[in-house]
């Protein structure tokens, strides 16, 4: 029989959460000997063409090839999962959403009349529909091979849907922010990490982008009372996951209280 295929491609990216696929070191070669890995350039000159049984999607929409290329994979995978901040957000290339791109390339290439880009940093959703998101700068490995197998086996992922404070609690750790006054974003993030920058005593940075049900505006409040700007808090939001609907609308509402 033969066995199922898995594609893994790159957008707009910088390769770390396919490079998180190869991290699993020991774990590697059963995947490898369980399924037929027909696309992967990372790992692999080796090319199979379609149809895909699951293809995993790393990076945004930036430019009409981009787009075109997802377009094709849709068409040719039976499941497509989106992997990392970029591939759920826009990344933090999101970033030109608040800017104006033109300005940019006038600025940067000698030739602006030979670049061809977007206005906007967009997650594949935005254009074609995606079975399931991984969240992650990068994704955590672990949870990438449950994808993986979930979907090869027809089960939904074993995804956490908690906060990162949760694993936190879970962890025996002591809270930064209460027990130091370090501003962090663990409970409006999304699970995932293994709550590592409070592992080390520093607070969350938002890697995994928002939890299920985050509360931005009460974490803003949370960081004033600990003497954070909304400039500052603003910044927080304005990372890995900057066009993520939960911490965007939330830096926009502090932008305008910035404002006179």
């Amino acid at each position: 029989m033969a066995r199922p295929t898995l594609a893994v491609w790159k957008l707009a990216s910088c390769d770390g959460c396919q490079l998180s696929l190869l991290d699993l070191e020991d774990e590697l070669l059963d995947v490898a000997g369980a399924i037929d890995i027909a696309y992967f350039l990372e790992a692999t000159r080796h090319i199979r063409p379609g149809p895909y049984d699951l293809s995993l999607v790393e990076g945004s929409v930036t430019t009409p090839e981009a787009l075109d290329r997802l377009q094709e994979i849709r068409r040719q995978s039976r499941h497509v999962v989106a992997i990392g901040a970029c591939a759920t957000a826009g990344g933090i290339q999101a970033l030109r959403n608040l800017a104006s791109v033109e300005e940019y390339i006038s600025q940067v290439y000698a030739t602006p009349a030979f670049i061809s880009t977007l206005s906007t940093s967009t997650p594949p959703s935005a254009h074609v529909k995606i079975d399931f998101e991984l969240r992650g700068c990068p994704v955590d490995k672990r949870q990438l091979l449950d994808v993986i197998l979930a979907f090869l086996h027809g089960r939904r992922p074993d995804v956490p849907a908690h906060s990162v404070c949760a694993e936190c609690r879970m962890a025996g750790q002591v809270c930064v922010t209460v027990a130091q006054g370090t501003p962090c974003m663990g409970p409006i993030t999304h699970a995932g990490c293994g709550a590592l920058c409070p592992r080390y005593a520093r607070g969350c940075y938002g890697c995994f982008g928002p939890s299920n049900a985050p509360q931005p505006r009460a974490l803003s409040a949370l960081w004033a009372n600990l003497g954070a700007t909304p400039a500052e808090t603003r910044r927080a939001l304005r990372t890995f996951n900057t066009a993520a609907p939960a911490f965007d609308a939330e830096a926009r509402r502090l932008e305008e209280e910035e404002s006179p």
